[in-house]
Formats: C-alpha cells, structure tokens, sequence
C-alpha cells in the first residue's frame, strides 16, 4: 500500500521511520515546504501531484489545523485515496463533511490519533459501543496540563513557574491557550461522545473551564479534603439527552486518574453491562502518537469501512441532566454546591463577572467537605 505523507514534523517523521518497518505499507511521497535530502522518496510541495498520482493509496495527515488540510483530505477522498488523520480540530470542524464525503468516495477515514495520542481509545470506543450500550465516556485526554497539575500537587508550584517548565521541555506551545484553557480536551471528547453515542455534537456548545484560574492554594486545599485536582472532558447520556463539558476535576487520592501523573492521560467508558473500561498510556509524543497512525494505515489495509461507525445524528448538549457535587472559588471563599453541570457553568459565570480569576471543579465522588 503507496501513502503519501502530508507533514514531517516531530509525528510525521516518527511514522515514516515505523511504516518503513513493514513491508506491506510503502511511503512513496512527502508534502514539504523545503528539502529533504535525508528522504529516499519522492519529496513534493505541490499537493496536486499526490493528487494525480495513481499509485498513492492513502494520504496520511499530521500537518495539523484546519487549511490547508481540509482541502487536502477532500481533494484526497475525491480522487478515490483513503485518508488517516491525527487531527482533531479538523476532524471536530468537518465531523459530518468529512464521513459523509469518506461514504461518498467509498474510502477509509481514520482519525485514531486524534484523541489519546499513543493510547487505541477511539478504536476500543467503536468496538465496546457494538457490543453494549454506553452511558458515559470521561478522562484526562491531555498530556500538558496534566503535567503541569502533577508538578504543581507534587512541588507545591505556581502556575506560571510549572508553565514556563511545560514550554521548557516543549510540552508546552509557545501560545498554550489550547492546552490549559481546555479546548484541546474539548475537541477530544467531542470525537468521543460521538463515537460512544452514535451522534455529532458541536464543539461550541460544550463549556469549558481549564485550569489556568488554578493556584498553588488551591492544589493545597485540595489536599487538605483528600483530593487531587486533574482537568478532566466528560460527556455521558440519560433519557435520550446527551451532556458534556470540561473542567478541573477533584479526585479522591485513591483514584487511578490521581495517580497518572507527568504527560500520561487515562480515558474510561462506562458500559451498560460489561461496566467500566480505562485505558491509559503516553497521551503525546512522536513515537506513541505515530503508532496510532500506523495502526489506522494497517487497518485501512485490512479493509476496514469507511469510519469507525456510520451513526451521526445531529445533537444538542443537554447539560441539565448531569448531577454532580462543585467546588467554587470565589473572592477567596471556598463554596460547595450540588447542581446539574448547566447550573454549575452558570454560577461559575456568575462568579467570573465579579472576580476574573474565579475557579469551578467537579467533584468525582460524593466525598465530605470541609469548609
């Protein structure tokens, strides 16, 4: 199988080297601005090359945002060429275009790495929701803030020291708006409330709350209750209504999502029958994150349909459904509230026109406070 590879930064690069380890799979091109003398294949900067070439049998893109690559993968599709992509924010763009297009064409659409970087979550969500009914899928799905809550619960840092170490070690983008203000876990749990239940929901109507309102007080306060904070996407369904949402979550310190620490991520379904489900592994990285994408090319080689699933029905976010125990930060005062998620995301509205740095937290258990 012929691919063309689209992008050859840090994951781009680590999937040529682990797709030249099979014999079955062959990168015959890659898209690039500049040069690339250390490449043996055909190097282009004209997509429309790839385009043209017969021989191209998957276009594989890791070049991340929206345009060109929407452009791209279409054009891809149109011209009868399966398409792996790792990124999210296109996929969570053009979640409808894109399988509708994938059906059209009769080619494979895979997004693997899109969400959990090097752990198979998106694949084991489309295996567990044929075998049983899901109610709720939830996690830490990003690597960055999860190292920066790790350093600060076990250093006792500030925010802004633990995320200048982030950048430092290039966990961190120069602008980590996407990271720590929770859009980047948003567009993940986007993929898989879809996948968990069979619908396409908007990445605008989900709130989001991420964790740079989150002080050094507050980690210690946390742990004055017994809890340790993670920024946590969750959505689940009840009565036929689906909720989803983003925030810093407190878990007991007994919890496995309280333990998994540095860049690693945790993901669970909860299944009508066979119960809960977690998976946990690297979250980013070249290596972890290039082998999702080698594990869509080989599935695309073995067949697979055109996407993970082809139940897409169009759903609105109905938060007022989702009961939960919160944890506020407003004016210095530490406030506890029992409320439905839409309610929780409106008292913590309420609270930010007052102070900008007022801080909301969903509580996992139904734990004591203390005040």
């Amino acid at each position: 199988m012929n691919i063309a590879l689209l992008g050859f930064g840090t994951v781009g690069s680590h999937f040529y080297e682990m797709a030249r380890e099979h014999d079955n799979l062959s990168v015959t091109t890659v898209l690039s601005r500049r040069p690339r003398p250390e490449l043996t294949c055909a190097v282009t900067a004209d997509f429309d090359e790839i385009v043209r070439d017969k021989r191209v049998d998957v276009v594989v893109e890791v070049m991340g945002g929206v345009e060109p690559a929407y452009s791209y993968i279409t054009a891809a599709m149109r011209a009868g060429k399966h398409v792996v992509t790792a990124n999210k924010q296109l996929m969570c763009a053009y979640y409808d275009d894109l399988l509708a297009l994938a059906k059209e064409c009769g080619v494979s659409l895979r997004c693997t790495a899109a969400a959990g970087g090097g752990i198979p979550w998106l694949v084991s969500l489309a295996r567990a929701e044929r075998m049983d009914a899901i109610d709720a899928v939830e996690g830490i799905l990003n690597g960055t803030t999860n190292f920066m809550l790790s350093s600060m619960t076990a250093d006792g840092a500030d925010y802004g020291a633990v995320l200048k170490e982030a950048q430092a070690l290039g966990y961190a983008e120069a602008d980590p708006t996407a990271d720590v203000e929770g859009l980047d876990a948003r567009r993940k749990i986007v993929l898989s409330a879809n996948l968990a239940f069979g619908v396409s929901v908007r990445e605008a109507d989900i709130p989001c709350a991420g964790i740079s309102h989150i002080t050094s007080a507050d980690i210690g306060k946390a742990k004055e209750l017994g809890y340790t904070f993670k920024l946590i996407a969750r959505a689940e369904r009840a009565g036929g209504k689906v909720a989803a949402f983003v925030c810093p979550t407190l878990f007991p310190v007994t919890a496995p999502e309280a333990h998994t620490d540095g860049t690693g991520n945790l993901v669970s379904l909860y299944a009508r029958r066979i119960g809960k489900q977690s998976f946990s592994g690297a979250g980013a990285g070249g290596w972890p994150t290039a082998s999702n994408v080698l594990a869509d090319c080989l599935e695309v080689a073995a067949g697979c349909g055109s996407y993970y699933t082809d139940k897409a029905a169009p759903c609105a976010i109905d938060n007022s459904g989702a009961y939960a125990r919160w944890f506020f930060r407003h004016d210095g005062q530490y406030l506890f509230g029992d409320y439905d998620a839409e309610t929780a995301f409106e008292v913590y509205e309420a609270y930010l026109e007052k102070d900008p740095t007022a801080l909301i937290a969903r509580i996992a258990d139904s734990g004591e406070e203390e005040e």
